[in-house]
This record gives C-alpha cells, sequence and structure tokens, in this order.
C-alpha cells in the first residue's frame, strides 16, 4: 500500500512504500521508499498519512529495478604476495554505484 509521508529532507509530502518499521524509544522510524524520487528515507511515525481516492491509483514515477545478471566485483588486495584481483563481493562499493549513476546521467 502506499501512504503519504512527509519528507523532512525534500520538505515536502511524498508517496512510499513502507519497507520496515524500527521501534524506538521516542517512537517508530520507518524505512521508506519514495516512488516518485527513487530514493529511501527514514520517516517518523507521526509523519504518515493513508492516501485515499485518486491520489493512490496515480503510476509511480520510480520503479525498483536491478540489473539482469549482473554481480557487484571488487579488487581484491593481497599484500602478502603483492598482488591484486578482480572477484565477486557480497554488494557493490560506493564508488561503483557513484560511476554507474555518472553513466545514466
Amino acid at each position: 500500500q502506499v501512504y503519504a509521508v512527509f519528507s523532512e529532507e525534500l520538505q515536502c509530502w511524498c508517496r512510499a512504500l513502507v519497507e520496515s518499521i524500527r521501534h524506538q524509544a521516542d517512537g517508530c522510524q520507518l524505512r521508506c521508499f519514495l516512488v516518485d524520487y527513487a530514493k529511501y528515507c527514514s520517516i517518523a511515525s507521526e509523519n504518515i498519512r493513508v492516501l485515499v481516492g485518486a491520489f493512490a491509483k496515480i503510476p509511480y514515477r520510480a520503479k525498483k529495478c536491478c540489473l539482469h545478471c549482473t554481480k557487484p566485483l571488487t579488487l581484491h588486495i593481497d599484500y602478502c604476495e603483492n598482488t591484486a584481483k578482480i572477484g565477486p563481493a557480497k554488494r557493490w562499493d560506493t564508488a561503483a554505484i557513484q560511476h554507474f549513476r555518472k553513466l545514466l546521467e
């Protein structure tokens, strides 16, 4: 279900999908995916509203996707043998993400 959330970073109300809920002493924090900005953010539980009517039916401007058959790689450095090899990684590193975003722009 899509909700309306107030983003402190963007200073506006946005449509969002709730990914997870984290309970804290002062309330709940919601991890949300902003469907019109393709961004993840944390939202306080008091900044969420239910969308009603036609607003809930507007198509998303952003979609979650992944690269087909593309696995993250990283540079493995062996200081003992003084070698460096490219090999599989568990997740994409920051430099690769920034490079990919520049290619998209």
